[in-house]
C-alpha cells in the first residue's frame, strides 16, 4: 500500500514530461512562475508548501494533496504540521474540505512508511 502514492507521483512526474513535449509553453510557462513563487522570500519554503496543501485540501484537489504532501515532507514538515495545515482548510472550507482529510493522512502515512 505504501507504493501507491510513490507510483503516483513517478506516473505524475511521467507525464509531466509528455506534457513538456506536447504543450511546452503552458509547462514551461506554469514551472516558471511556480519556480518564482516556491522559493524561500519573506515566507520560508516550507510554509509556503503548508500553506499549498491547505489550498489543495479546500479546493479538493487530490493530485495537488500528493504533490504538495511530499514537497512538505522534503523540506522537513512533521505529520503534525501537515495534518494541522489541512485543518485550517478544513475550518474555512466546510464538508467539502473536510472530504480530503483522508487523502492527506494517507499520503503522509504512505510516505513516511
Amino acid at each position: 500500500m505504501a507504493e501507491e502514492i510513490r507510483e503516483w507521483l513517478l506516473e505524475f512526474k511521467k507525464n509531466t514530461g509528455k506534457m513538456k513535449e506536447q504543450a511546452p509553453n503552458v509547462v514551461n510557462g506554469f514551472a516558471a512562475m511556480y519556480t518564482k513563487i516556491m522559493q524561500n522570500g519573506a515566507l520560508p519554503m516550507k510554509m509556503k508548501e503548508l500553506m499549498a496543501v491547505a489550498i489543495s485540501v479546500a479546493v479538493q484537489c487530490d493530485p495537488c494533496i500528493k504533490l504538495h504532501v511530499q514537497k512538505c515532507i522534503d523540506l522537513g514538515a512533521t505529520k503534525e504540521e501537515i495534518l494541522e495545515a489541512a485543518s485550517v482548510a478544513i475550518a474555512l472550507g466546510g464538508g467539502p474540505a473536510w472530504t480530503h482529510l483522508p487523502v492527506v493522512l494517507e499520503t503522509v502515512e504512505q510516505l513516511q512508511a
